[in-house]
């Protein structure tokens, strides 16, 4: 990629990465959360971060290109998916033992289900919101980043922006779990690039998972 074309891609990431922080700070904190329905808020959120990754980044921003074939990449994205359950079950039995507002955080995440079905939330989750996420914080993002500086250096720096952005829900264990996350999806980017689609998979199977079929 040309350099000018580097430099136009960083400039655009700045403003798509400030609308992210506005659009999640809409969502999760405590003056403006109350206000909104959730999921209608985190679907219209999707498909702006999407539109900003594929306008911007095009569609690598979706792992096309990889060669990789759709039965693999659907293989590799459940048996990812079950990993990071795995660890997230671990993660949540070990969490109760050494905080005592750990439960009463993790339910309060939970509530945001409020009277929405499960199976739109599902549904939302597989098809939208899930893949919306890693088009936009790995596919775009990060990949963006990588172009300008080292791939561990966007590694850190994306995953540090994906934390961040869930600080105004004031809640340490859904911040950690977006930490845990981003470290998870991040580093599977880092570490294979050339899989994006399976990464994609991944976190819309775990989303769906975690929250409708199998919570914690």
């Amino acid at each position: 990629m040309r350099h000018d074309v580097h430099i136009s891609l960083t400039r655009s990431l700045y403003p798509s990465l400030v609308t992210a922080a506005m659009l999640w700070f809409v969502m999760f904190s405590p003056w403006t959360a109350p206000l909104v329905n959730f999921w209608a808020c985190m679907t219209a959120s999707a498909v702006v971060l999407t539109s900003l990754a594929l306008w911007f980044g095009g569609k690598a921003s979706m792992g096309t290109g990889s060669g990789t074939s759709l039965l693999k990449s659907l293989a590799l994205g459940l048996v990812l998916a079950t990993l990071l359950w795995g660890v997230f079950y671990v993660g949540d039995k070990v969490s109760q033992l050494i905080f005592s507002f750990s439960r009463a955080q993790v339910n309060l995440i939970y509530n945001i289900k409020g009277e929405t079905s499960p199976t739109l939330i599902a549904l939302l989750l597989l098809f939208v919101i899930g893949p919306a996420e890693e088009i936009f914080w790995r596919g775009y993002v990060q990949r963006t980043l990588a172009g300008r500086r080292s791939p561990l250096a966007a590694f850190v720096l994306t995953t540090a922006c994906y934390t961040a952005v869930h600080l105004p829900s004031a809640n340490f264990m859904l911040i950690m779990a977006a930490m845990v996350c981003g470290i998870f999806w991040g580093g599977l980017y880092w570490l294979m690039p050339n899989h994006l689609k399976a990464i994609i998979v991944s976190h819309a199977l775990w989303d769906a998972a975690a929250f409708v079929w199998l919570p914690f």
